[in-house]
């Protein structure tokens, strides 16, 4: 069955129109809404058999914890135990924005959101029809992106029918998500700052406002994040990225040719600098090399257009990995696995 589709504007919200999807978070149901990242699915965060359904809908792991969204200050203090210094100075520049914070969770916070962590993944959005959603339902609200786990992340209202429709109540659609990529997620426990996902906030500006920063590099599994997966993000097609170099558009036709050669159906994600030099294949443009924000916003749109061509394979450029193209090339190689062909 088709959820109901609401059409809200972003810059002249219809709060009326919002306490519909109000009434479905009250009564354990699942509203699909957008973000300034991506769309989110959303439940009760504090009712742990609504939050079931999170991971029922999308097929999601248990395993895989959930983020938290607030609408307010005031209401990070009801679910994060103490909140240290350098998370008073993220939040102060970053938020309302693309950043989750990862810090010690109180008792109010279920299980289930955490994945039995003694932590809590949480965020206040920007987009304006996400925050009035939160603040009328007086609860946070749990929301991973709102798509089948393991697929491109939604960046429009209809991503999210073509994945789970027949599997939530409600979705609002706010138009395209503006930023295209989900949020930085930052852990801070103990004396060290540490990226668990590189997202929307870059890398560089955190380290401009709380000095020394890792990115993590341990075992994905053990990682307190979601997106925590090899293989994540994924087309049905397979994905195979041409890194940056002198030499990068005529390896990606060297493949492209040698895939055909197999008799594949091959798509190609091209820079637009590079488009030219496509013209001959299937291809698809992401973005101009030195504008990762616009290669970001397309990213998934992309990915996704590419499957309803049912390609086979992808063949993509990869682009540098410097502001938020860390984060780009992060989904692009999640979106290819841990071996690549």
């Amino acid at each position: 069955m088709r959820p109901k589709v609401l059409k809200v504007d972003p810059l002249n919200v219809d709060r009326q129109m919002l306490k519909q999807a109000v009434e479905v978070i009250h009564n354990r149901g699942l509203v699909a809404f957008p973000t300034e990242t991506v769309y989110g699915l959303g439940a009760n965060a504090l009712e742990p058999k609504a939050v079931a359904g999170i991971f029922e809908a999308k097929k999601r792991p248990l395993d895989d914890p959930l983020i938290v969204h607030i609408s307010k200050i005031e209401d990070l203090s009801r679910i994060v135990d103490k909140i240290p210094l350098k998370a008073h100075r993220l939040i102060e520049r970053f938020w309302p924005g693309p950043l989750t914070l990862v810090l010690k969770k109180t008792s109010l916070v279920p299980d289930i959101v955490t994945t039995g962590l003694d932590t809590v993944a949480v965020r206040m959005p920007s987009n304006s029809i996400a925050r009035d959603l939160i603040e009328l339902a007086g609860v946070p609200i749990a929301a991973p992106s709102a798509n089948l786990f393991g697929r491109p992340s939604p960046t429009k209202a209809k991503h999210v029918v073509n994945d789970l429709e027949g599997r939530i109540d409600l979705v609002l659609d706010g138009g395209p998500t503006e930023i295209g990529i989900e949020s930085t997620v930052v852990e801070l426990l103990g004396n060290k700052t540490i990226i668990l996902r590189p997202g929307g906030t870059d890398l560089e500006v955190i380290k401009e406002l709380v000095g020394e920063v890792e990115v993590y590099k341990g075992p994905e599994e053990e990682a307190r994040s979601p997106g925590k997966y090899p293989q994540h993000y994924s087309p049905q097609a397979l994905v195979t990225i041409v890194e940056e170099g002198p030499h990068q558009a005529e390896e990606v036709i060297r493949k492209a040719e040698e895939l055909k050669e197999e008799g594949k159906e091959v798509g190609i994600m091209a820079k637009q600098e590079h488009e030219d030099l496509f013209k001959d294949y299937r291809y698809k443009v992401l973005g101009p090399a030195l504008e990762a924000r616009t290669c970001a916003s397309r990213l998934f749109h992309v990915l996704r257009e590419f499957d309803e061509d049912k390609v086979d394979v992808i063949v993509s450029e990869g682009i540098a990995e410097e502001g938020i193209g860390l984060a780009v090339m992060n989904r692009l190689k999640k979106a290819a696995g841990p071996a690549e062909f």
